[in-house]
């Protein structure tokens, strides 16, 4: 009898056993299941391909609600309008007293950092970063990237290719000092802003999206031959 009851104590325990990894297991199994919801989307139900700007990934469409956060979920967020905002994978949420559902990002909102996957697209000598219909751009007064409205032009004149430089390689040929090359740097700066109507010490050029690539080029053109016609070589 003794034996007998050794033997069915150690069953008990090996049951119990396992019974406890199964348990353990499907543990495991729902906190990955949480984890994926981090993950790239791949275009099932309620998601749509946002394909702007070569930017090419899925996000979940707007009213739609998810009974939890994604594991990547990276923060909360205070708006503009005082709303509590989420952001995880690109994807806005606010609390809808039934579920999280996603939102837009609202406008004048200020993060540390930017979604995980991002495309940078250029307006003007500007960087803006796109992701999920949303632009978001740097904001040198508050360090931190801010929402902002689709920048007019941006459809039509935005590139994802990085302009060229804004900058000129000039070689005295006549052996001017550095101070009368200041001089003739300067004085040609404003003659081809004069002719350009761009100046590229302000955003943008101080023209409008639409103009800026062609100005750009004509303000360059006019400085280089300002000052190939006072004796530099102009690369």
């Amino acid at each position: 009898m003794k034996i007998f009851g050794t033997s069915i104590h150690w069953r008990s325990l090996a049951l119990a056993g396992i019974l406890a990894v199964a348990a353990s297991g499907s543990a495991i199994a729902q906190h990955a299941a949480a984890g994926a919801g981090g993950a790239r989307l791949n275009g099932g139900a309620h998601q749509h391909f946002d394909g702007r700007f070569s930017h090419n990934q899925y996000y979940y469409d707007r009213g739609y609600s998810v009974g939890r956060l994604p594991g990547a979920s990276r923060g909360e967020f205070r708006g503009p309008d005082g709303g509590r905002y989420w952001m995880g994978g690109g994807n806005w949420y606010r609390w809808n007293g039934g579920g999280w559902m996603v939102w837009g990002a609202p406008i004048g909102l200020f993060l540390p950092y930017l979604p995980l996957y991002y495309s940078t697209v250029w307006l003007g000598g500007v960087p803006y970063y796109y992701a999920n219909d949303t632009y978001y751009l740097w904001n040198d007064d508050q360090r931190q990237y801010q929402v902002v409205a689709p920048p007019e032009g941006i459809e039509a004149g935005g590139s994802i290719q990085t302009p060229a430089s804004n900058q000129l390689f000039i070689y005295p040929k006549n052996g001017q000092s550095r101070d009368q090359q200041q001089k003739d740097q300067y004085e040609c700066h404003h003659w081809a802003v004069g002719r350009s109507g761009f100046d590229p010490t302000v955003t943008g050029g101080g023209v409008s999206a639409s103009e800026a690539a062609v100005k750009r080029d004509d303000y360059f053109r006019g400085q280089a031959a300002c000052l190939e016609g006072r004796g530099y070589t102009v690369k």
